[in-house]
């Protein structure tokens, strides 16, 4: 079964580290690892680093918490036999959402794209070959994402980085 230490440590170097971001144009405003404030505003993380700053040491077993609970169980990488095909799917569901990742995951597994991982898709996901269904689901993110730009220009500027975070960002 996958691993959710590979993955993370994969998904956190695509998320640019343990480092907070603010960068102009990013709908997810203010990050933390890839924590959005504006979408977590909960975190229990945003209050240590506002009472205690980025450096405290806790903050990295927040965010691996974090990620497990609200990402990787989501998509139930625990279940899955490929090491590659977990490292994808968790990856995009960490950048695009877990129902936007399991539904093309779902179209790139050839089953019903509900949105919702159960044992159909898991039993699916197992029996994909995962190098085939890795190139598949890349396809399928990076239209994702030419989609966005598309209804919105403003992202335009962000691309780039998500093809080049689709086709070198999850190797196993």
């Amino acid at each position: 079964m996958a691993d959710f230490g590979a993955a993370y440590s994969l998904m956190l170097k695509n998320e640019g580290g343990l480092v907070l971001h603010r960068v102009p144009g990013d709908r997810g405003g203010l990050t933390f690892g890839g924590i959005s404030q504006r979408a977590h505003p909960s975190w229990y993380g945003w209050s240590v680093i506002e009472t205690r700053g980025e450096s405290d040491p806790r903050l990295p077993d927040f965010v691996r918490a974090f990620y497990r609970a609200h990402y990787w169980d989501r998509v139930a990488g625990d279940d899955m036999a490929s090491q590659l095909v977990a490292n994808s799917v968790f990856d995009f569901a960490v950048n695009a959402g877990c129902r936007v990742a399991v539904r093309l995951a779902q179209v790139a597994a050839g089953v019903k794209a509900d949105g919702w991982i159960g044992p159909v898709t898991v039993a699916a996901l197992g029996d994909v070959d995962p190098e085939a269904f890795a190139d598949r689901f890349a396809l399928a993110k990076i239209a994702r994402y030419s989609l966005i730009v598309e209804r919105d220009r403003s992202q335009r500027k962000f691309l780039w980085g998500w093809v080049r975070r689709v086709l070198t960002g999850v190797e196993s």
